[in-house]
């Protein structure tokens, strides 16, 4: 099974190639050029170093979000547009799943990955690790960095910080109350590397049935409705 992983949903796009549970190719970009230049090359690119045809993959794995709304759609778009063309299938995964993949994976580890959100708000999910494997311990979701202290608190767990909100995770909780730590950079930044290994043992579907989730609207929705409010 030849999987080509994708993952835009925040400043870095990257791309990997995975053959099973065997990474064969990986790259990524972090220097804030837009996906749609990036992250298209950056997949032909591996496969062109390995000297595989795109035909020989069996499957595209994308984030599905949370994350940018631009990066989620220019990376599910491309998903889409490789998969139509070579009549394979597609598997979603959470970013913030993939984003625990791509981190410390040791047992009794506790993982807490978080993005800044925008509005006050932080994407995040908590998982622990046992057998090698992930448990989550929370649905993703849209909370407060307060909500978050209070959750982390009560678990009296030191935690992990994984995600391009990690440091804004850090400096906001308090230290004194919360054992925190971020985890080092190329293990933080969500990547295509943990797409891949979240999309291991997942069913894929057609690609017209692959769907984004964004967790909120987006800011022109938000106004779209306080706009027919005043109407």
């Amino acid at each position: 099974m030849l999987t080509l992983a994708l993952e835009s949903s925040a400043k870095a796009a990257s791309a990997a190639v995975f053959e099973e549970e065997k990474m064969l190719a990986f790259a990524i970009q972090n220097a804030g050029l837009t996906h749609s230049r990036t992250l298209l090359p950056m997949a032909e690119g591996l496969m062109r170093q390995l000297d595989l045809p795109l035909s020989r993959l069996d499957r595209v794995a994308v984030s599905r979000g949370p994350g940018s709304f631009t990066g989620l759609r220019i990376g599910m778009a491309e998903a889409k547009g490789l998969c139509w063309a070579l009549d394979i299938p597609a598997v979603g995964v959470s970013t913030l799943e993939a984003m625990a993949w791509g981190g410390p994976v040791l047992d009794g580890q506790m993982l807490c990955c978080c993005m800044d959100a925008r509005r006050g708000q932080l994407y995040n999910a908590l998982f622990t690790v046992e057998g090698g494997r992930l448990v989550r311990l929370t649905p993703d979701r849209a909370i407060s960095a307060a909500e978050l202290q209070s959750e982390l608190i009560a678990r009296q767990e030191p935690w992990i910080l994984l995600g391009d909100g990690a440091e804004l995770c850090y400096n906001t909780l308090d230290r004194s109350q919360v054992a925190v730590f971020i985890a080092p950079e190329p293990l933080r930044l969500q990547n295509a590397r943990g797409v891949a290994l979240a999309a291991l043992g997942q069913d894929p579907v057609p690609a017209g049935e692959l769907m984004p989730a964004y967790l909120r609207l987006s800011q022109a929705e938000r106004e779209r409705l306080a706009r027919m409010k005043t109407e």
